[in-house]
């Protein structure tokens, strides 16, 4: 009995403590640097719990042959680090995360394991509506011809 008492205390308890979850998706444009500049277009899709979230991403690099710059397309599940509020609208975060790269030039072409770390600020603009601005370094495993690569950002995002 005092098993289903405890349980019942500890429901009670998360249920008035809890935070509501929060979710947003951004869909961006920005520029791969490395080893020349590129565009980059992705989407994220996340969930935050007052400090900490958790995030899918997806991008996608053209290459550019003449400067021997590859295409780069990564998929990753991050955490992130945020503060609870924003302050004066703006709210930085810290991201780390883990996932898979394809780097293709030419007949080239790898697919392998990716680390990633980052961080960046979310910018109230109209009601739910923000500016999303990133940086991002990605280590690349495997047999890459361009690792770390870096990439920065900036898309709309939508708070719901």
């Amino acid at each position: 009995m005092t098993h289903v008492r405890a349980t019942a205390l500890a429901t009670l308890v998360c249920g008035l403590i809890a935070t509501p979850a929060f979710a947003d998706i951004t869909a961006f444009i920005g520029a791969n640097t490395t080893p020349a500049n590129r565009q980059v277009r992705g989407l994220a899709a996340g969930i935050g719990f007052l400090v900490v979230g958790f995030e899918f991403e997806y991008a996608n690099t053209t290459d550019d042959l003449t400067a021997s710059a590859p295409s780069l397309t990564t998929g990753s599940g991050n955490i992130v680090f945020q503060t609870p509020v924003a302050f004066f609208g703006f709210q930085p975060y810290f991201t780390t995360g883990a996932g898979l790269y394809r780097e293709t030039l030419g007949t080239h072409q790898d697919t392998s394991f990716a680390l990633n770390t980052g961080g960046g600020v979310k910018i109230a603009l109209i009601g739910p509506v923000r500016l999303r601005v990133d940086y991002r370094v990605f280590r690349l495993g495997g047999g890459a011809l361009h690792s770390p690569a870096h990439r920065i950002y900036a898309g709309l995002n939508l708070k719901f």
